[in-house]
């Protein structure tokens, strides 16, 4: 009797791994890691580069690369859970990039070229948040407009220019930020993960996460029960600014050089993906940063999958698209419910030719 216990115990710790959009990532992941090493023998090859002092590989590049789509999926999924949208995420990273930048080339500390990013991913999130929550404009629409506006910050922060601060004595810090290690691990990728697991903790030890979801599923109950939704509101939109301008400062620090058309570009695009793979719903309520950041880590692999491939920039839109779309039906409830069903079915056969018998 124990025995049958513990078996329909470990069947049930079994379907419950099989019904988990992580596990469905997991295994999307370990198939492009696959993929990838059978058109590339190298591709897991690890070697220790002395000059950088960490790991090597294209599996490190691809993590390196994996550290912005972290931050920008983390502080979407916080905001689409309350069934909003954030589409300035890119322009953003544009901006703080333009931002810190521009203040290196003018002499200003590291230190506070990189506040000054923060401070302005910061306030346009702010902005986005008092528009939406406060004045009750359509989410789709403020940020819609946002990325336009966010655009146009960057150039004239720039004066329309692609600025460089590669040569620009006392830059260190921000390199390190971009391109160092720890422990071997690229420390953007390592810096990210921290920030996610700090607000997961946030999300799950405190009552913030089931406010935002709560706002998501339906704001004027949430309303009558105490929370306040426009606070909510505000404070996501705060958030995701906050985190696409850390996004912005990894991608411009990697080459100390930003592009105020092409930083950023198409990443909120990038950034919605991710969420929706991790399977947060875009109509609001429950979310996982943690399926979100499996997302932002597939996205990076899809992205290296295209270049070991050597598909042509041409089909690229069109590979992404069945890579996601495939990985989209993985997790659909009737795909992964295929086997029970079958077993079921192959189980009522047998009851009734059993009877038939």
């Amino acid at each position: 009797m124990a025995d049958k216990k513990q078996a329909e115990e470990k069947n049930n710790i079994f379907k419950k791994l099989l019904s988990s959009n992580i596990t469905v990532e997991v295994i999307a992941l370990i198939l492009l890691v696959l993929l990838c090493t059978a058109f590339d023998h190298a591709f897991l090859a690890l070697s220790w580069n002395d000059n950088t002092g960490g790991l090597a590989g294209p599996l490190i590049t691809m993590l390196q690369e994996s550290a912005r789509y972290l931050m920008i999926a983390t502080g979407m999924t916080l905001v689409i859970s309350t069934a909003g949208i954030d589409l300035s995420v890119g322009s953003v990273m544009a901006v703080a990039g333009a931002a810190a930048m521009q203040a290196l080339t003018n002499g200003t500390n590291v230190w506070l070229a990189i506040l000054l990013a923060l401070v302005i991913g910061l306030a346009v999130g702010c902005v986005n948040g008092a528009l939406v929550a406060f004045l009750g404009l359509q989410p789709f629409i403020t940020t819609l407009i946002m990325m336009l506006a966010g655009r146009g910050l960057a150039k004239v922060i720039t004066s329309g220019e692609n600025t460089d601060a590669s040569a620009v004595a006392g830059n260190e810090p921000l390199k390190w930020m971009a391109n160092g290690f720890i422990l071997g691990i690229p420390a953007n990728f390592v810096i990210a993960v921290v920030i996610v697991i700090l607000v997961g903790l946030l999300c799950r030890k405190t009552a913030m996460g089931m406010f935002i979801e709560a706002v998501g599923i339906n704001p004027e109950a949430s309303r009558m029960t105490g929370i306040k939704p426009k606070q909510i509101l505000f404070l996501v939109y705060a958030i995701s600014g906050f985190l696409a301008a850390i996004a912005g400062l990894f991608a411009t620090a990697s080459v100390m050089r930003v592009d105020v058309v092409k930083t950023g570009q198409d990443l909120e695009m990038y950034a919605i993906l991710a969420v929706v793979i991790g399977g947060t719903s875009l109509l609001g309520g429950k979310f996982s940063l943690a399926g979100s950041a499996v997302g932002a880590v597939i996205i990076a692999m899809i992205r290296k999958t295209i270049i070991t491939l050597g598909i042509d920039s041409a089909a690229t839109p069109a590979f992404f698209a069945v890579v996601v779309i495939v990985i989209c039906v993985m997790q659909a409830p009737k795909v992964r419910n295929l086997s029970a069903e079958l077993k079921r079915k192959r189980a009522l056969k047998s009851s009734e030719k059993a009877v038939a018998a």
